[in-house]
């Protein structure tokens, strides 16, 4: 990954960002819901200058990752792609609000890592990568092989 500048910053940050739909529901199980959501995340990014590295959405949780600028903090940024993609989805399809009784369509929290030393770039993508070719069965979690 190229170093990076903006006005006031010179930055080479990656962040491996997970989060879940409400009550880890299985939405992206519905093939147009998931490639609905994979389109609005590459375009929020593009919109809000996130270099998006790598993306997996499982059935009920997707894996992010992201380079951005130090001015924006990993919550705001989580906030941002979490409020209006869920906003445009529910537009969508509508039925998603009956599917999630709160009327949110993603859980509260989120998972967030930076890429560093042993937690090296290389390795959150293949875990990534891999993750999308494995097929899950209830909490399953893979194992991260570190050097």
């Amino acid at each position: 990954m190229a170093i990076k500048r903006t006005s006031h910053a010179v930055y080479d940050t990656s962040y491996h960002l997970v989060w879940c739909p409400k009550y880890r529901k299985k939405i992206f199980e519905d093939r147009q819901i998931k490639e609905r959501a994979e389109q609005l995340i590459r375009k929020i990014c593009e919109e809000y200058d996130f270099e998006l590295i790598e993306m997996e959405i499982s059935t009920e949780h997707i894996h992010i990752l992201l380079s951005f600028p130090p001015k924006r903090s990993i919550g705001e940024v989580v906030r941002i792609i979490k409020s209006i993609s869920a906003r445009e989805l529910f537009r969508v399809f509508p039925s998603l609000k009956h599917r999630l009784w709160s009327g949110q369509l993603w859980e509260d929290g989120y998972f967030a890592r930076t890429v560093g030393d042993r937690m090296t770039r290389d390795v959150i993508e293949k875990y990534i990568e891999h993750h999308r070719d494995i097929k899950q069965q209830g909490f399953a979690q893979l194992e991260l092989k570190l050097r």
